[in-house]
């Protein structure tokens, strides 16, 4: 299966089920950058339960900005909050001190476009994984594709439009809240460790239907 995503910020676990599970994968480098999507944001399980975890970004003065042309606010200290909120989310998670080393990283180093930490978070969960990750990027923006040539998942991008429903894995406050479904991939890692990827693998993943070109 060739399959196209948007690059997003420690993507969501549907994002990662699907990456899993494709023999091709390509990034959409030429879209325009939409608010309020997965681009700029992820979703953690708190002790107050779901929590966004927002990048800032640079306001233009473009109609329409490409996302690769987007860039990160760093006046704001969002980097150190990230951390702090994750840290509060799963300090107590079985395998955050295991990944702790391979994670704080993303959150001492400035980026200053939103595209190139989208790739190093991904790059990242990957290497947690323990998931080989190889893929191509466009050099054009198709409106419609050939379901012949790839599968398009970009709309994993928009979370509050993603329905995947995936099986109950062991969540830090389920007593509290109960398991909530479809969180930032760091979610799964945190909580099962060398066991995510075989959970990624074995997840029903809903096939897009593509738009005939």
């Amino acid at each position: 299966m060739k399959t196209l995503f948007h690059p997003t910020y420690f993507p969501s676990i549907s994002h990662f089920a699907t990456m899993s599970q494709a023999e091709n994968i390509t990034f959409e480098m030429e879209d325009n950058f939409q608010k309020q999507t997965n681009r700029n944001r992820t979703y953690i399980y708190s002790p107050n339960g779901i929590q966004i975890l927002n990048i800032p970004i640079k306001h233009s003065k473009e109609a329409h900005q490409k996302t690769k042309d987007v860039r990160i606010e760093n006046d704001f200290d969002w980097q150190k909050q990230h951390f702090k909120s994750l840290e509060a989310a799963y300090r107590s998670s079985p395998f955050f001190e295991y990944f702790e080393d391979d994670i704080r990283p993303i959150f001492e180093k400035k980026q200053n476009f939103l595209m190139d930490l989208n790739f190093e978070t991904i790059a990242i969960a990957s290497k947690c994984l323990r998931m080989k990750l190889e893929y191509e990027i466009t050099s054009e923006y198709f409106q419609e594709l050939d379901s012949k040539t790839l599968v398009d998942f970009r709309s994993l991008a928009n979370g509050k439009k993603d329905n995947s429903q995936f099986e109950i894995y062991t969540q830090v406050f389920y007593d509290k809240h109960g398991f909530l479904n479809n969180l930032s991939v760091l979610d799964l890692i945190f909580n099962e460790g060398r066991y995510a990827l075989d959970y990624l693998k074995n997840q029903k993943i809903g096939i897009k239907t593509p738009l005939i070109h």
